[in-house]
C-alpha cells in the first residue's frame, strides 16, 4: 500500500506541475505512455531525485508548449517515481520487466550485470542498460554522541543498523566494516531500512547506522537536527586500501554545514546511475535522454534538490559499469560526448 500510495502521490504531483489547464493542443488525444522509475525509501535521496526526473521527462497530452509554461518532456509520456527497497529491487524489477527503469549504485549495477556478489544465485542480468550517471552517493555513518564512536573501529561491540538484505547500503557497510577489521560478529548487526534506523536511533535501541545517500539526506537531517548525533569520518589507511581494492568507490567528503553545524567529514562515495532494459524501444529512450538534458529542465534539476545540481550532461558517462542503451548512446553521439 505504501508503494502504491507514494506512486500515486508522485503522479498527482507531477500532473499538478505539468498540466496548466490548456486544451486543444497537439497530441492531446493520443494515448499516454506510462514509464516507471524505481527509486528507494522516501527518507532517502532516490525518491526525490526520481520524482524530479519523472517531472523532467513527462509531458502529458494537453500541456502548453515547451518554453511557454509547458513541460519539456516526451510527448504523451507520464513518468512515475516508485518507492522500493533500493538498488537491488530496482535492478531485479528492471530485469523482470516489472519496472521500466530505476536508480542504482554503480557497484550493484555491475554485480547484477555479471551475476556477482549479492546477485550470486539470483541469475545474471545481461539486459540491463545505462541511461546516465547521475551524481555521487556518500556513505553516511551516523552515531549517537557520547559513546566514543569516532571511527569505524569503534563500532566493535555496538548495535549498528546496516540496512536490509539486498540493499546496496548493506553491502557497502559490510565491505567498509571488513576493511577496518570489524567482522560481522564484532557488532550486533541490525537489519533495518532508513525509516526504522531513524526510529531506533532516536529511541536509543541502536548506537549507529549506515546510510548511503546523496546529501542532504532527509533521514540524516532528521537525526542531526536533534543535536544528539554526529557524522563519523571514514578515512585513513583502511579506507585507502578499500579504494585500491574496489574500483567503484572514490574518496570524498560531506561538506561542512550540509547538516547544520556538521564539520567537513571525510568518507567514501559511489555513483548513482539511471538504468533501463535493453528491450525498451530505442526511440523512447532517445527521447527520454534528450528530455532529461533539455536546457529548459536545468532549472527544475537545480532547484528541486541539492543533488539535482550535480546531475550534469558533462558527467553523464562517468563511471558507467554496463553498456549504454542504444537510444541513450545515439543522443550522446549527437552531443559529441562519444564517437560512433
Amino acid at each position: 500500500m505504501t508503494k502504491a500510495r507514494d506512486a500515486l502521490i508522485a503522479v498527482l504531483c507531477g500532473l499538478a506541475v505539468l498540466l496548466p489547464g490548456s486544451a486543444g493542443l497537439a497530441g492531446e488525444h493520443d494515448n499516454p505512455r506510462f514509464f516507471t522509475i524505481g527509486t528507494g525509501s522516501s527518507a532517502g535521496t532516490y525518491f526525490p531525485i526520481g520524482s524530479l526526473i519523472a517531472s523532467a521527462i513527462s509531458r502529458p497530452g494537453g500541456s502548453s508548449p515547451c518554453g511557454q509554461g509547458g513541460a519539456c518532456g516526451v510527448d504523451n509520456l507520464i513518468a512515475t517515481a516508485i518507492t522500493t527497497l533500493g538498488s537491488f529491487e530496482n535492478l531485479e524489477g528492471i530485469a523482470t520487466r516489472k519496472l521500466d527503469s530505476g536508480l542504482a549504485q554503480a557497484d550493484v549495477v555491475a554485480w547484477a550485470f555479471e551475476g556477482a556478489e549479492i546477485f550470486t544465485g539470483h541469475g545474471v542480468f545481461p539486459d540491463l542498460r545505462a541511461i546516465a550517471n547521475l551524481y555521487p552517493e556518500h556513505v553516511h555513518l551516523v552515531a549517537r554522541k557520547g559513546l566514543g564512536i569516532k571511527s569505524i573501529s569503534d563500532l566493535k561491540g555496538r548495535r549498528v543498523a546496516i540496512d536490509q538484505d539486498g540493499s546496496g547500503t548493506r553491502i557497502n557497510a559490510l565491505l567498509i566494516l571488513a576493511a577496518f577489521g570489524v567482522e560481522h560478529d564484532d557488532i550486533e548487526a541490525v537489519s533495518a531500512g532508513p525509516e526504522l534506523s531513524i526510529t531506533s536511533l532516536l529511541e536509543e535501541r541502536i548506537d549507529a547506522a549506515f546510510f548511503v545517500v546523496g546529501y542532504p539526506s532527509a533521514a540524516v537531517s532528521e537525526l542531526l537536527d536533534t543535536g544528539r548525533f554526529e557524522l563519523v569520518a571514514i578515512d585513513g589507511a583502511a579506507a585507502r586500501q578499500l579504494l585500491y581494492a574496489n574500483r567503484y568507490y572514490t574518496a570524498s567528503s560531506i561538506p561542512a554545514g550540509v547538516y547544520g553545524a556538521n564539520p567537513v567529514t571525510p568518507t567514501l562515495s559511489v555513483g548513482a546511475q539511471w538504468i533501463t532494459h535493453a528491450d525498451i524501444p530505442d526511440d523512447l529512450i532517445y527521447d527520454i535522454t534528450a528530455a532529461l538534458w533539455h536546457e529548459e529542465n536545468r532549472d527544475l534539476l537545480d532547484t528541486g534538490h541539492l543533488k539535482g545540481e550535480q546531475i550534469r550532461l558533462e558527467t553523464a558517462l562517468e563511471g558507467l559499469t554496463i553498456p549504454l542503451h542504444p537510444g541513450a548512446r545515439r543522443y550522446y553521439v549527437e552531443m559529441g560526448l562519444i564517437s560512433e
